[in-house]
């Protein structure tokens, strides 16, 4: 009698767990992954070609979150401390997901999630003035000293470029600065207006290095303060730089040269329009614009829920298919795009690793919670531009065809 008691309970035990170990053998074909479900039974999948990472799911709630919506409920089973890594990193199992999974591979109840988000996605990026800074403030305005724990030390929150392909990171975000300024034709006392101008470090080398007048705007109170606060310190070139609170709808100025970094992922696609109109209206009739923006290659998608959530609420990340015919129809000509693969993954290394280190630090600051919150957002946007389709584009506009060289030989002087 209590042997078929204990076997109806493993029974029950085995059928609780059925839909996960479904899924997981569906999707993990390539390396080795070792699962407990939260009743504490275990099982293995993959080719066990490599050694062997370990996943626990601590309660009920957080496994049937995973199977319910796995790019949310993941996230915040981990984020909650309810998953747990035995062995191996959560880069490293984010890795492994990426490296075996396709959509396809997913349940039709799970794929539902993404459906709804790609139906529902306009809706959700319709960042006018008033939604446009509170989003930018969900991020961008916690405390700068958390940015310093990770960043190089002229706060650039962009992808780096690495034309050497090992230099240090703050070489690598110089070399950035360096060629977008290149690609802008910049010459002495030209007038830019830097949209998003973060923390002030691209507005003040090209003040500084090419000797430009910089209007630098931005949505963030922390950015502006921290920038105003590098005018005052008087860094080099702060003579020559103006920083603003201000969204770039609201600008009616005339400008030699537009320059925009990191900051498009923010505008969403059913303002597209309104952002290329806005920058062929302050642009010179010889003047050259660069937008520098994070990028598919597969053609358009939604945003990751977690990131959506958490992260970037009111962010996008463009295909070009979904940029070309906005800028079409601005009045600018498309003068020259260069496409950055891997760049944001090396830098993104960086910036994890450098978290890691000053993890004790932010926890402090912050909270636990949040530390792997972020921990999160590091290492799964790292395996998305290593793994996935995203990437960097650089895109050159100008109002004239002849205004930029008719060569990239500029670019290497």
């Amino acid at each position: 009698m209590v042997h078929e008691i204990t076997h109806q309970n493993e029974e029950r035990r085995a059928a609780a767990s059925w839909p996960l170990w479904q899924v997981l053998e569906t999707v993990v074909r390539d390396g080795h992954l070792r699962v407990w479900d939260f009743r504490g039974q275990v099982r293995a999948f993959g080719d066990r070609d490599m050694k062997p990472l370990a996943v626990r799911f601590l309660t009920g709630k957080a496994q049937r979150a995973f199977l319910a919506d796995p790019q949310l409920g993941f996230a915040e089973g981990w984020m909650d401390g309810d998953i747990e890594i035995e062995s191996g990193t959560l880069y490293e199992l984010l890795a492994l997901f990426a490296k075996n999974l396709t959509r396809k591979d997913f349940p039709i109840w799970m794929r539902a999630g993404d459906k709804f988000r790609r139906l529902t996605r306009f809706a959700r990026q319709w960042n006018g003035a008033n939604g446009a800074k509170r989003n930018v403030s969900r991020h961008y305005d916690l405390p700068g000293s958390l940015y310093e724990l990770f960043l190089d030390k002229d706060r650039q929150y962009s992808c780096a470029y690495f034309e050497k392909g090992d230099q240090p990171l703050d070489e690598a975000q110089i070399a950035k600065k360096r060629h977008i300024a290149k690609k802008l034709c910049l010459t002495p006392r030209q007038r830019v207006l830097d949209i998003g101008c973060g923390w002030g470090g691209l507005a003040l080398h090209l003040a500084r290095e090419r000797g430009a007048t910089v209007v630098g705007i931005t949505l963030s109170e922390e950015q502006e303060a921290y920038a105003k606060k590098r005018i005052e310190a008087g860094e080099e070139g702060a003579g020559r730089v103006d920083f603003r609170l201000a969204d770039y709808r609201s600008i009616d100025e005339k400008f030699d040269r537009i320059v925009s970094v990191g900051m498009f992922e923010h505008v969403g696609v059913p303002n597209y329009r309104t952002f290329f109109r806005k920058v062929e209206d302050c642009l010179e009739d010889d003047g050259v614009a660069l937008l520098h923006t994070i990028g598919r290659l597969s053609g358009p998608g939604h945003t990751n829920a977690f990131i959506a959530k958490y992260i970037f609420p009111g962010g996008y990340i463009p295909a070009l298919s979904e940029i070309v015919p906005a800028i079409e129809k601005s009045g600018l000509f498309i003068t020259d795009v260069e496409v950055l693969r891997l760049h944001y993954a090396e830098t993104l290394a960086i910036w994890r690793h450098n978290f890691e280190r000053n993890r004790s630090k932010a926890a402090a600051m912050l909270s636990e919670r949040f530390c792997r919150m972020w921990e999160y957002y590091l290492a799964g946007c790292e395996v998305s531009f290593r793994y996935y389709d995203l990437c960097v584009f650089q895109i050159q506009l100008a109002k004239k065809i002849e205004t930029v060289p008719i060569t990239r030989a500029y670019l290497c002087l």
